[in-house]
C-alpha cells in the first residue's frame, strides 16, 4: 500500500502556485528558461511551463538537464547550449529535494555561465539536506526520516506524490 502524500488534484495546484511564484519573480523578464532535472523533473517543468504560458506573456524556453545521479561529477548534459541561457533568467527544478546532490551539481553547471536571476524550484523539498542548497519555490515540506522514500509518479496522465 501506498501512502499518497500528493493527489493529481494537489500537484495541478502546486504546480500552478508555483507558476505564479517563478511570474512575479521574472516579471521584469521577457523570457525564463524552465531547467528541469531528467526524468520527472524535466516533466515537472513542463507542467510548470504550461502554466505559466496560460498566465503571464513570459516566452518559456524548456532545457532537459541530464544528471547522473549516482555519480553527479560526472559531465551535465542539457538539451541547451551555453549561450542559450547566458544572461537570461533560469530556474533549476527538479521533482524531490532529498539530499541535495543532485540540485548542488545542477546549480553549479548553471553557475558556469552568467545569468540575470537563478532560482530553484521543487514539488517536494524532504528538509535532509547534505549540501547548502534550497528551493526558492517548493510545492510542499516534508519531514521524513532518511529511511522513508518519496516517489513522485508522471505516467499514462496520472499523478501522484508517494512515501514509502
Amino acid at each position: 500500500m501506498k501512502n499518497i502524500i500528493l493527489t493529481k488534484d494537489e500537484i495541478q495546484h502546486k504546480t500552478k502556485r508555483i507558476a505564479y511564484q517563478i511570474y512575479e519573480t521574472f516579471a521584469d523578464e521577457t523570457e525564463v528558461v524552465l531547467a528541469g532535472i531528467a526524468n520527472s523533473g524535466f516533466t515537472f517543468a513542463k507542467k510548470i511551463a504550461a502554466e505559466l504560458e496560460q498566465i503571464s506573456d513570459l516566452k518559456v524556453i524548456l532545457c532537459e538537464v541530464q544528471i547522473n545521479k549516482n555519480n553527479p561529477q560526472d559531465e551535465i548534459i542539457t538539451s541547451l547550449k551555453k549561450e542559450d541561457y547566458t544572461n537570461k533568467g533560469l530556474v533549476l527544478i527538479d521533482d524531490v529535494l532529498n539530499s541535495g546532490t543532485t540540485l548542488i551539481y545542477g546549480v553549479k553547471h548553471f553557475l558556469e555561465v552568467p545569468l540575470k536571476k537563478f532560482k530553484t524550484a521543487v514539488l517536494v523539498d524532504r528538509n535532509h539536506k547534505k549540501y547548502p542548497v534550497k528551493a526558492d519555490f517548493k510545492g510542499i515540506s516534508l519531514s521524513t526520516s532518511l529511511q522513508e522514500h518519496i516517489q513522485v509518479v508522471f505516467e499514462n496522465g496520472d499523478e501522484y506524490a508517494y512515501l514509502s
